[in-house]
């Protein structure tokens, strides 16, 4: 009988402790590993969202609720930028493209962007990846609305259905049901039809639904003219005044030498944006780079706490092995009268130690599998981001050597009692 058996047979013996031990070391390493691959897989998701743009525009408080706002759909933007400054800002330098967008409203708590044809012309949503539709097509027309593929899929939408759009988004999100008349403002006066579904892009731009900007500005100037001439049953484009001409920001591109993506006049053009007070001017990758230092204190903690879970299912391998130690010194003092040394009854009880420990870290490599996959389509439902969580080899070497380490080092303690046992007092009847 060789050592291996012998740990083999000293596992079986006690299964249920077995098996709940290794359960533990497995939750443990299958917890750190998800968090490891989300936070890489999340960061590469939220870069996605800002495609090729290098600026963005507009009037919020800050550069980065500027990009949450505007990007993520967080909520709509507070303050709007007028018509004539946009116009203004468009002549200002020679751009690839400068589009604009207007956030507001919203269709079963989905945001609705209104904006551009460029829109889908010039912006690509990741950077070297133009649009494409699943079906249908791009809108051309007042009064079409392109879906995105998330919430297509949630809404259940397709081509030539018609929609009413809601005015504001978080009252919508809430109620969830942009058709109840409580508490929402519908605008029943203008009916919409879908006309194209957008491809998956990985983004949040895939949870939103596009329309053109001069259909949203007729929809709130009929909202407005209805409270002077509750008469009027409807109203064009040539009823819009200066007032109803707004959007809350521009998505902007500059021109960049061939080959290049970044502009010889990138830094020149953001300085002198920047020095313009009635706007607000973010980078999104350096804003989306400035959100997660924000949460790396709190990714760190998530990664602590994962630590500790490690830590304690060392500690329940050495209380299993401890506990188990009583029961198996009759056991021990046979292996003795064998002639088995000191030496080898330590490294019999460290191997089992360390084999618990690698049978937990190879179910919670498995174990986090599944959980990376069931938080990536939890947030590809309620965020549209499509998180791909790949396991980095890097990842599952070093926190696989961890736990190994971590189950070697809880087996030292029961090693040692083992290794100091009695043969006379083994031999004694139990009891």
């Amino acid at each position: 009988m060789n050592d291996f058996t012998i740990i083999l047979r000293s596992l079986s013996s006690r299964l249920f402790s077995t098996v709940t031990t290794i359960a533990t070391v497995a939750v443990a390493v299958a917890l750190m590993l998800v968090l490891l691959t989300m936070r890489e897989a999340g960061k590469k998701a939220f870069e996605r969202g800002s495609g090729d743009m290098h600026f963005l525009v507009s009037a919020d408080a800050s550069p980065l609720v500027s990009v949450l706002n505007g990007i993520f759909y967080a909520n709509p933007p507070r303050r709007p930028l007028t018509w004539d400054r946009f116009k203004q800002l468009e002549r200002t330098f020679p751009w690839t493209y400068a589009i604009p967008t207007q956030l507001g409203d919203s269709y079963l708590g989905l945001p609705v962007m209104a904006t551009s044809q460029e829109f889908f012309t010039r912006f690509q949503p990741n950077p070297g990846e133009s649009w494409a539709f699943a079906a249908g097509r791009a809108f051309d027309r007042s009064f079409e609305v392109v879906v995105g593929a998330s919430a297509a899929r949630s809404s259940g939408l397709g081509v030539g259905d018609v929609i009413y759009l809601t005015h504001g988004i978080t009252q919508s999100r809430q109620l969830g049901d942009a058709s109840a008349n409580d508490g929402l403002h519908v605008h029943r006066d203008f009916a919409y039809t879908v006309v194209g579904i957008l491809a998956p892009t990985g983004g949040s731009h895939d949870r939103a639904l596009f329309t053109d900007v001069t259909s949203t500005w007729i929809i709130h100037a009929h909202d407005v003219r209805k409270k002077v001439y509750p008469a009027i049953t409807t109203t064009t484009e040539a009823d819009l005044t200066d007032a109803d001409r707004k959007i809350t920001g521009v998505y902007v591109k500059l021109i960049a030498p061939p080959g290049s993506s970044i502009p010889t006049n990138f830094q020149q053009v953001f300085d002198m944006l920047r020095r313009d007070s009635g706007i607000t001017v973010a980078q999104p990758g350096q804003e989306i780079a400035t959100l997660f230092k924000i949460v790396s204190n709190i990714d760190r903690l998530f990664i602590a706490v994962a630590g500790v879970v490690m830590l304690s299912s060392g500690i329940s391998i050495m209380l299993a092995l401890y506990n188990s130690m009583e029961q198996r010194r009759r056991q021990i003092a046979v292996l003795r009268v064998l002639g088995a040394s000191r030496a080898r009854v330590f490294g019999l009880i460290a191997a089992e130690s360390v084999i618990i420990g690698l049978l937990g870290a190879l179910a919670g490599i498995a174990l986090s599998v599944a959980g990376g996959f069931i938080a990536a389509s939890a947030l590809r439902d309620r965020l549209g981001l499509v998180i791909e969580p790949d396991l980095e080899p890097r990842s599952i070497v070093g926190v696989l050597l961890a736990t190994v380490v971590l189950a070697g080092l809880a087996g030292i303690i029961p090693a040692t009692i083992a290794y100091r046992a009695s043969v006379s007092r083994g031999l004694r009847p139990l009891g």
